[in-house]
């Protein structure tokens, strides 16, 4: 691994407590500027950010808190609504979160005096991973341990639920098409389902297990990633049910597989947390190597930002993000 891969973050942003997870808006907010929340063990912090790379007038990075919302239980999954805007007046906020009690909490803000929370209950154990329907934000799928993927709507009602064969690690929908829902399970298949019909209409192996994470190309949706053991795998899925590439990544298995939004050629892997430090890497498909190594203070969760190359990991009380220069 070349040693001038390695890399120190780019900007931080100092938090008030450990950070578990943190999420980038994949939508327009209506401003330059970009929503950005993060959750530690008893509350969800919701902000702006803008990075020099976008305004010459910024000096790195410039982050503005929104507000803190509580909710006395550790944070573990955040999915943003498309229809948190911050062009309208009122503003309006909407995003969900997945917490260590098994429920999903459905945040609706206008970031001065009206704020509502809906507890969502239904899942038997950890929520893995949760999403918005990304056209209209009027639904939510989730997956869990319980072995089942469910959709839910805003008022908590659960419309739909498929039965898994092992733990559901990710789920994610089709950009432009609200009836695709991809789902990643532990055992290593990644199926696509048709909410219509209420069908697997496709499914990938790639071969090894746990699968830990798996995204589908924000950019390109033949495209589809995932980590398994200690390796990333690709797919092309109009060729083959078993991955086009594999390359091995993390010694210490891989955590998180995420999709650049700016590049659907790079994307980002996790190693699970050391006593001391995390290990990210950036991956472009055109290099055997890395193009990036960067390491974080026990680190969790990955984010790409809508537009440019960076992304984010939490750690102990740190924001850290790295730029890609491609």
């Amino acid at each position: 691994m070349k040693k001038d891969s390695v890399r120190s973050a780019s900007y931080t942003v100092d938090c008030e407590d450990f950070v578990q997870v943190v999420e980038f808006s994949p939508f327009d907010s209506g401003t330059p500027a970009s929503l950005l929340a993060y959750g530690g063990n008893q509350y969800v912090a919701v902000g702006t950010c803008t990075f020099q790379e976008e305004d010459a007038d910024v000096d790195g990075v410039e982050f503005t808190t929104c507000r803190i919302f509580h909710q006395g239980v550790r944070v573990d999954c955040i999915a943003w609504s498309p229809e948190s805007k911050l062009d309208v007046i009122p503003r309006r906020i909407r995003f969900c979160t997945a917490a260590a009690d098994r429920n999903i909490r459905i945040f609706t803000s206008d970031l001065q005096e009206k704020h509502e929370i809906k507890v969502v209950e239904g899942h038997s154990d950890y929520i893995n991973q949760l999403v918005f329907e990304p056209r209209e934000g009027h639904q939510i799928a989730s997956v869990s341990d319980d072995l089942t993927c469910r959709i839910w709507d805003l008022d908590g009602k659960q419309e739909t639920s498929f039965l898994l064969h092992s733990p559901g690690m990710s789920v994610c929908w089709h950009l432009e098409d609200a009836f695709k829902l991809m789902v990643a399970e532990k055992n290593g298949l990644v199926r696509f389902y048709d909410l219509l019909t209420q069908q697997a209409i496709l499914s990938l192996d790639c071969g090894q297990t746990p699968l830990m994470s798996a995204d589908w190309c924000f950019g390109n949706t033949i495209k589809v990633g995932a980590v398994a053991g200690n390796d990333w795998v690709i797919w092309d899925i109009t060729r083959s049910s078993y991955p086009q590439e594999k390359r091995p990544a993390h010694v210490d298995c891989a955590r998180s597989f995420r999709w650049s939004k700016a590049n659907e050629n790079l994307f980002a892997t996790t190693g699970y947390p050391g006593k001391l430090k995390s290990q990210l890497l950036v991956h472009h498909l055109g290099h055997p190597q890395p193009v990036m190594i960067g390491y974080a203070s026990v680190g969790a969760g990955l984010s790409w930002h809508r537009t440019l190359p960076l992304c984010v990991i939490g750690g102990d009380r740190k924001l850290f993000f790295w730029i890609t220069e491609m």
